[in-house]
């Protein structure tokens, strides 16, 4: 392991370095379920104000649910009359009781005029967007809409080659033909970083020199390490050639809410920014938002493409989670992660004291073992050579004291085993440096496939979506040829406990690929 990383929710202008600083999703790499039991879980006593306590779609829910009506309709629970026993006992029954489908009073997702209209109209005015839609397919739905939005079939997408699965899915939906941008690469971390806006400006040249323009411009910013590009510049320079920016800012619902945080993609003039709001905010798991402003796409086509993506029978606990999380950050905007930001800033500084952890010859993987195993600390993300840990409103003090001691311990107990003397080594050379496309990711979708043993697949375009998961950063796309760096990539990943996601194959004996 060459570093443990400490998530510190994009602090300042540090994360636009290739050091990585900070993270949020949550999935351990070694495959093993995993709980906390044995921590207690204390609710403190916050204080709410009068205008946390009302917003507006968790009033109506609130409302509708405490009618005594009689009730003939779905879901089948009935309002927790005919709730699983088994689930009851886990999380009660009020969750059931606001479990409640599309009746009048709780507003439609797909034409709202009532309580989501008014509490998507609050969120606008919070994130500083012209409009902004509740999305309870996460952030995949909306990175996928607004891919469609702006990228008819042909059209050009440029993106970062390490760009989240959603960006691929929606371009096997959309038909839009990927133009590449390949992210700078930090080899000790092995970790892709950000794109830059001369890095845009180039591959907007390249295609300009083919006749074309691009159709519409994807930026990941932050990525899942926390590193921020430069949107300002980058959105100018797209602008200044009618070219709209959609933003992917899955890990940056927080920004722009304290000094020292960087501004968000919307406040530095994105057409199209999507945010799980799940992730360093406190909604519920799947639901995120999408913000839109300026008037390079067509909010009409946004509103199509969401209702042709998202669930006729959304989750009204998802869309109240969405509102909750608004209210929750309008009370006090300025300051509410003022003691998460300072005890992330601590956290770093205690662990940067600690000597002698960031030469183990460990990987990600066997650190994360032991650090579970032996203190119960449970990580965001593993991966090769480094752990992220994401810190947010609810990290406690208790925790973090628990993690400095735990990663104290793996030095002192590690820095004498034989795997200290071993050198974890990194790539020579960016993953995705080498990258040919045979097919579009759409026409490699629906073409034929066959199967190939992993030793007979070397030249043959793939026809499947493997990524070590997380991140969900694809290491081969359906449509590109496969090469040997690829595949000597994921093996090994593979043999240091990452779980690989989208290969029918997980053990990677075998690899469907397109016939040609």
């Amino acid at each position: 392991m060459k570093a443990l990383e400490v998530a510190q929710m994009t602090l300042d202008s540090e994360s636009r370095n290739l050091e990585p600083s900070k993270k949020q999703d949550k999935t351990s790499g070694i495959g093993k379920t995993r709980s906390a039991t044995k921590d207690q879980i204390v609710i403190s006593n916050v204080r709410i104000s009068q205008q946390e306590s009302s917003p507006p779609l968790v009033t109506a829910l609130k409302a509708s649910a405490e009618q005594n009506a009689a009730t003939f309709h779905f879901p089948g629970h009935n309002r927790g009359r005919a709730a699983p026993s088994s689930l009851t006992q886990l999380i009660g029954l009020k969750p059931f009781l606001h479990d409640l489908p599309e009746l009048p009073e709780l507003d439609n997702l797909f034409s709202p005029r009532g309580p989501i209209l008014d509490a998507q109209q609050q969120a606008a005015s919070l994130f500083g967007s012209l409009e902004t839609w509740f999305l309870v397919g996460g952030t995949t739905c909306g990175i996928q809409a607004a891919i469609m939005a702006t990228c008819s079939p042909g059209e050009i997408l440029m993106l970062p080659r390490n760009s989240h699965i959603s960006a691929i899915s929606a371009m096997v939906l959309s038909g839009a033909v990927p133009k590449y941008i390949i992210p700078d690469y930090n080899f000790d971390w092995d970790i892709a970083g950000g794109v830059t806006p001369s890095q845009v400006e180039t591959a907007i040249k390249e295609v300009e020199k083919e006749g074309q323009k691009p159709a519409a411009v994807l930026v990941t910013s932050p990525t899942y390490h926390g590193i921020c590009c430069d949107l300002s510049e980058i959105i100018q320079l797209c602008h200044s050639r009618g070219i709209p920016v959609i933003v992917d800012e899955a890990h940056g619902a927080h920004l722009g809410f304290h000094p020292q945080m960087p501004n968000s993609a919307m406040h530095q003039g994105a057409d199209l920014a999507v945010q799980s709001t799940h992730k360093v905010l406190c909604s519920l798991t799947q639901s995120s938002m999408l913000h839109m402003s300026g008037s390079l796409v067509d909010r009409e086509k946004i509103s199509r493409c969401l209702q042709t993506l998202q669930s006729t029978s959304p989750s009204y606990l998802l869309l109240a989670s969405l509102d909750a999380a608004r209210a929750q950050i309008s009370e006090n905007p300025e300051t509410i992660f003022g003691k998460a930001l300072q005890l992330a800033i601590e956290t770093k500084s205690m662990i940067r004291k600690i000597s002698g952890f960031q030469q183990l010859g460990l990987s990600g993987y066997e650190a994360d073992e032991i650090l579970y195993e032996d203190h119960e600390i449970i990580c965001e993300l593993v991966e090769t050579q480094s752990i992220t840990f994401a810190m947010n409103l609810g990290t406690c003090r208790e925790h973090v004291q628990r993690l400095v001691s735990g990663i104290k311990h793996l030095a002192a107990t590690c820095a004498s085993t034989p795997a200290a003397k071993r050198k974890v080594e990194g790539g020579n050379s960016a993953l995705f440096a080498d990258i040919e496309t045979s097919l579009i990711p759409r026409d490699a979708f629906f073409s034929g496939k066959r199967r190939v043993s992993i030793e007979n697949s070397l030249g043959e375009v793939c026809g499947e979506l493997i990524c070590p998961y997380p991140p969900g950063i694809p290491v081969m796309v359906p449509g590109e040829t496969i090469t040997k760096k690829a595949l000597d990539y994921l093996l090994d990943a593979r043999s240091k406990g990452a779980v690989i996601s989208g290969a029918s194959d997980p053990q990677l004996s075998s690899i469907v690929v397109c016939n040609m």
